[in-house]
């Protein structure tokens, strides 16, 4: 399983990378959403269940733009005979939509291979060790159905009222069951080593 201290390890400014996405919804540990199994692309060892492999993808926030979150209300409107209207509200939902410009192709040069405390030896072409664009067109390949995405931004109101409140920021604090309901991508420039990629990626809460 990922550890808190791994998830620290990938942490290069203090806060995790916005955004990851998971075969399952983890765990909360000490108020820190934690993802069950390893990160794509680990080194585990021979000792790991080899099911535990390649459970999760962290995103980079390199050129990454704004994250745009939108509202789905779900209910059905209807006016009396009095003409005042009424709302049978069934739920609310989010839907996500961001997107990449110049992304590397690939966040590293040769497989990261990363260690127990999220760190590799290998030259990365992201800043932040992040996801590349082939990384992320493989996730969507591979998901027809829903995954988890974890989130991470100011949004104390989550914890409640008190000031422990405020102590969450450099955490994954939100946590959503989604599905793709959109990804397109464009190889802008091809290079000798890699390509640059601009990518749009949509998200729909499920």
């Amino acid at each position: 399983m990922a550890t808190s201290t791994y998830i620290s390890g990938r942490k290069k400014y203090g806060r995790p990378q916005a955004m990851l996405w998971s075969e399952n919804s983890g765990k909360l540990e000490n108020g820190l959403y934690i993802p069950n199994g390893l990160e794509i692309n680990s080194n585990p060892g021979s000792e790991v269940n080899p099911d535990n492999i390649n459970q999760f993808l962290i995103l980079s926030d390199d050129n990454r733009s704004s994250i745009d979150f939108g509202n789905i209300r779900i209910e059905k409107r209807e006016r009396m005979i009095n003409g005042r209207m009424r709302s049978y509200h069934i739920a609310d939902k989010l839907s996500i939509s961001f997107s990449y410009t110049n992304l590397p192709s690939r966040g590293f040069s040769l497989n990261p291979d990363f260690d127990s405390e999220g760190k590799s030896n290998k030259h990365n072409y992201t800043t932040d060790g992040g996801a590349g664009g082939v990384e992320l067109l493989d996730w969507y390949e591979k998901h027809k159905g829903s995954f988890w995405c974890y989130l991470s931004y100011d949004k104390y109101s989550l914890f409640g009222k008190d000031d422990s409140a405020y102590a969450h920021l450099p955490q994954y604090n939100q946590l959503l069951e989604v599905f793709f309901s959109d990804f397109s991508h464009t190889v802008i420039r091809r290079g000798p080593n890699l390509d640059l990629w601009d990518i749009s990626i949509g998200l729909e809460e499920a």
